[in-house]
């Protein structure tokens, strides 16, 4: 059931609730300013200080519907809603902390989310080789693959086998996990064994091509 945040009394009680916080409306936007000062973005800024107001509404409404006057205590209103939003607290839920833009997510996880360059200097982009789609491996080297992964692929196991095969195609630590009946850090030790194993199975053949970059990205 969704509830509104206004007065469920008469018109006239509900425009006096209004009016009483129009009165107050200035401290509270003050007060968010100095709170939200520190977010450098003024889009972020305006958003909190905004969502702040927001929450300051609807609790003042609610403690106008119990009797009990807010305009009595504006600072500690102010306090606590500011609180409320810089922990991610919304007028229409909480921010999702397992979302990579979130704010809050941000904050408590230690990251941020940048915007790529729009260009590059004469040096070249730091994001140019990372970025750029290289899907076409030499003739010599498939040939060098397609001959050394098979010999050493069919020196592990039977599940090790399999697990490898997940893993190539995109399998995630938690899928495996509940795959074959390991821990995820047991699955993520297993990668890099792999991972060494291959990579030495490569130095120890006459040639360097067995390196496949597809394949040790999967198994590194």
């Amino acid at each position: 059931m969704i509830t509104s945040a206004t007065p469920s009394c008469c018109p006239s009680a509900h425009q006096a609730t209004q009016q009483a916080f129009l009165g107050i409306l200035p401290r509270l936007k003050l007060h968010a300013k100095v709170y939200f000062r520190d977010l450098k973005d003024p889009e972020r800024r305006e958003e909190a200080i905004c969502e702040m107001l927001a929450l300051a509404w609807s609790w003042f409404v609610r403690l106008a519907e119990r009797g009990k006057d807010a305009t009595q205590f504006a600072s500690v209103l102010a306090t606590y809603a500011a609180r409320a939003v810089r922990a991610g607290r919304r007028l229409c839920g909480q921010e999702k902390t397992k979302d990579v833009l979130s704010p809050l997510a941000q904050q408590r996880r230690g990251f941020r989310v940048s915007t790529l360059s729009d260009g590059s200097s004469l040096g070249g982009n730091v994001l140019d080789e990372a970025l750029q789609d290289n899907t076409i491996t030499p003739i010599v080297e498939q040939v060098h693959f397609r001959l050394d992964f098979p010999r050493w692929r069919g020196s592990r196991c039977e599940r090790d086998r399999r697990l490898i095969d997940d893993l190539m195609i995109g399998g995630r630590a938690h899928e495996m996990a509940c795959k074959y009946g390991l821990s995820r850090s047991r699955v993520s030790e297993l990668r890099r064994q792999f991972f060494e194993d291959w990579t030495n199975f490569c130095e120890g053949m006459p040639h360097q091509a067995c390196t496949d970059p597809a394949t040790a990205g999967a198994l590194a």
